[in-house]
């Protein structure tokens, strides 16, 4: 259906019901070829930082709730951004969350790496529109 397949992507969320239907939707339309998932940013943070450190490719597309338990998407941010590793500048970051609050959208902007928001439930056309915009 689609010729630009992403090769992996990450899911950060504490939501299991809104990661099932994420992944769901992700496998609906071929969006990638493999999912890792994350239930906060403290776990995302050592993961991505253990791909890294085997000199694995960090995942090209993050998906970021900001709301979550032990480290919430706004310190993962942070931390995200001093992982050593030369693939990073191809990551595009994703916030992913079911408010819009203004001073989160203004908040966004500071940081390089966070592409978009995207207001939950991610749908298949939010994906499709990534795909749309993604290099091969």
């Amino acid at each position: 259906m689609n010729t630009t397949k992403i090769e992996s992507c990450c899911l950060i969320d504490d939501d299991p019901i809104f990661i099932y239907g994420t992944k769901r939707i992700m496998q609906e339309i071929d969006f990638c070829d493999s999912i890792i998932i994350y239930n906060n940013g403290q776990e995302a943070l050592d993961g991505l930082m253990a791909i890294s450190e085997a000199g694995e490719k960090i995942p090209q597309y993050i998906f970021l709730d900001l709301n979550m338990p032990i480290m919430n998407g706004w310190e993962f941010l942070d931390e995200f951004a001093q992982i050593p590793n030369e693939n990073l500048q191809k990551t595009v970051i994703y916030i992913i969350s079911s408010s819009v609050d203004p001073r989160d959208l203004e908040k966004v902007k500071n940081y390089k790496t966070v592409n978009n928001y995207i207001l939950k439930p991610i749908t298949p056309n939010d994906l499709e529109s990534i795909l749309g915009g993604a290099v091969a």
